[in-house]
């Protein structure tokens, strides 16, 4: 059993997206899941990016905005939905609403994001950076 306490949970932010990582690799030796809770704020972006090696299930809980997936084409994407990327698929969001958009992110095999955040952000995001 492994229990992650509120106080270790990271947060965080970049381009005002806000991510809390509730299990991953630094306060989890989980090898098979990362969980994090994002929450992008009205107008706000997560570009669009691709995991090598690892597929992402988002379950949506409030708001509503658009997918970015390949092509360019924008799948709307509201409160009770869940979307599945296999690895490798182009996925990114755009918060076209006006409260802040709040998800659910499961990844499998586990990342840690903190890279991609203190980066900037990246168009290609690895496994374990």
């Amino acid at each position: 059993m492994e229990l992650i306490r509120s106080s270790d949970i990271q947060v965080f932010c970049n381009s005002g997206i806000e991510s809390r990582q509730l299990l991953f690799p630094e306060n989890s030796s989980s090898e098979r899941v990362t969980i994090t809770h994002v929450t992008v704020p009205p107008g706000g972006k997560n570009p669009a990016h691709r995991h090598k090696t690892s597929e992402q299930i988002w379950i949506a809980l409030q708001g509503s905005g658009n997918l970015i997936l390949e092509n360019k084409v924008a799948e709307k994407f509201a409160a009770g939905d869940v979307v599945r990327f296999e690895d490798g698929d182009l996925h990114g969001f755009i918060n076209s609403g006006t409260q802040p958009f709040i998800y659910i992110s499961v990844t499998s095999p586990p990342m840690n994001f903190r890279a991609a955040y203190d980066s900037g952000w990246l168009s290609t995001i690895g496994n374990k950076q």
